[in-house]
């Protein structure tokens, strides 16, 4: 079925990764009209795969990214304040590694991260007697020296939803299962055909502009609407991690230095577990397919049991996760080299409906790559209202950057019957919106049926209703991360409810 709609958006999203809601979030706010498709699950590619780190990127240093860095930085504290649910410090423990960089080199490195990125809240680093501090317990005894240093955590595929959600809230179309089939320009204007990945349905929809947040598949987006053929932009980086069950108790995380220059975190993960990554390679095929391969495996595991005194192996993974990075192809010779800056290009003729499109980026300047975005907008649009994000809390985030605890115990006041496990999950997943959850619920059977771990039916109707999930894994691996414990038969069990929900 084919349906058309005399409506003319302001802009056309193409993509629901981080690039792609946050300009959706920023647009919507400054007053433009907005239409979002994602041709699958928002966060489903790119953005879920991340090391899940609002850093500036130490590494970065080393290949001169100063400028890169410095923004990154100036970001922590800015995404911490404004989504204190899904982001939190941590401290980074770098032990020495006598045979590789000196310590006169991380302690400039270290001194550079502390100083040119505006940190105020954030801990400054200090040095570590490891064979006598907790970091030093799980680590081989050749490691004596460390330096601890500050950068903070997100939930990578929360902030995504949270910014789709703010923008619908605000009055953009944010459409999932969406898939762009067709585009052509008419009179000035974009008409684009969009198929319905689940009924079939084909709608289109006008727009004076479109941006395309493909990630990945950026330059073959590009072909597809015939500009050209061949194109290569960006270069396709493949990054993977291995969830292990928990190595160690404390609450730091480590970054190891690899022999081949490459680094590896180890990050505590779920309570329960540690996320070991990322691997930096190049890849080629199509990002739907992307996968870790077994020598990735290997190779993260390998490299932090050169840390740890417990040697880790592939076969110990509970979990494992891959992304494709949209590197921009600035010709670099090694994967790990290629710059993680951002690169924003306006296409289209004078008088033409132009496209913008996005190449590169980081989840950590996601909101500054936004705001550079709209200004290339307004140079096709005009200017409505004022750039505003900075400072506006995400859904869920209107409370103290520390207010976590507080948080809980308000909730707990409400709500003396839900587990002590569920409510911590729940503040560092809804924050203040976890009472929205609970509008109607006043007692744990009022939550209806229960699926496993800590998920019963009411969070699951909310994630359906309110943040765009479809499927079991579209809530249990992005948006509430108990696919970690849930056995085969709890997702069948899920998907039958969902289905069910749907029809």
């Amino acid at each position: 079925m084919s349906q058309q709609t005399d409506q003319i958006f302001d802009l056309f999203i193409v993509g629901g990764g981080i690039n792609g809601v946050g300009i959706a979030r920023d647009a919507i706010g400054r007053g433009f009209s907005v239409y979002l498709a994602e041709k699958d699950d928002l966060a489903s590619g790119t953005s879920s795969g991340s090391t899940k780190l609002i850093h500036g990127g130490l590494r970065y240093l080393e290949h001169y990214e100063f400028n890169l860095v410095r923004k990154a930085l100036m970001e922590r504290e800015v995404l911490w304040k404004m989504a204190p649910h899904i982001v939190h410090p941590l401290r980074f423990v770098l032990p020495h590694h006598k045979g590789l960089r000196p310590t006169w080199l991380l302690r400039l490195g270290l001194f550079l991260y502390d100083y040119i990125g505006g940190r105020k809240l954030l801990p400054a680093t200090k040095k570590l007697n490891l064979k006598t501090h907790a970091a030093g317990q799980p680590i081989k005894d050749d490691f004596t020296t460390g330096f601890e240093y500050s950068d903070c955590w997100v939930d990578d595929a929360r902030l995504v939803v949270l910014n789709a959600v703010d923008a619908r809230e605000r009055g953009a179309v944010i459409e999932t299962r969406q898939q762009v089939v067709k585009t052509n320009k008419v009179d000035g204007i974009w008409e684009v055909d969009v198929k319905d990945v689940l009924t079939g349905d084909v709608k289109t929809i006008k727009s004076k502009l479109v941006v395309n947040a493909t990630g990945p598949w950026v330059d073959h987006f590009l072909n597809a609407t015939g500009k050209g053929s061949n194109i290569q932009n960006v270069r396709l980086v493949q990054g993977s991690h291995v969830i292990v069950k928990k190595l160690y108790d404390h609450d730091r995380c480590y970054i190891f230095q690899n022999e081949d220059g490459r680094i590896i975190f180890a990050i505590p993960y779920e309570n329960d577990f540690t996320m070991i990554g990322t691997t930096d390679h190049d890849f080629t095929g199509n990002p739907d397919d992307a996968g870790i391969t077994r020598e990735e495996a290997e190779y993260i595991c390998k490299s932090a049991s050169e840390y740890f005194k417990k040697e880790i192996t592939a076969d110990e993974a509970v979990w494992e996760f891959s992304g494709v990075r949209p590197l921009y192809n600035d010709g670099a010779s090694k994967a790990q080299e290629a710059t993680r800056d951002y690169v924003l290009r306006l296409d289209g003729e004078e008088g033409e409906a132009k496209m913008l499109n996005i190449f590169g980026g980081k989840i950590t300047t996601y909101r500054r790559l936004a705001e550079a975005a709209m200004e290339e907008i307004e140079t096709v649009l005009g200017t409505k209202k004022p750039e505003w994000t900075m400072g506006a809390t995400l859904p869920g985030g209107d409370f103290a950057h520390n207010g976590r605890e507080d948080l809980a115990a308000r909730i707990k006041s409400a709500h003396n019957y839900l587990p002590d496990e569920m409510i911590t999950r729940w503040v560092r997943s809804y924050g203040t919106y976890a009472f929205n959850i609970l509008k109607n619920v006043s007692s744990l059977a009022d939550m209806g049926e229960h699926f496993g771990g800590t998920l019963y039916a009411a969070e699951v109707d909310y994630l359906m209703k309110e943040e765009f999930a479809v499927t079991a894994e579209d809530v249990l691996y992005r948006r509430s991360k108990q696919g970690l414990i849930f056995n085969s038969d709890a997702e069948e069990k899920l998907a039958s409810y969902m289905i069910a929900k749907r029809s």
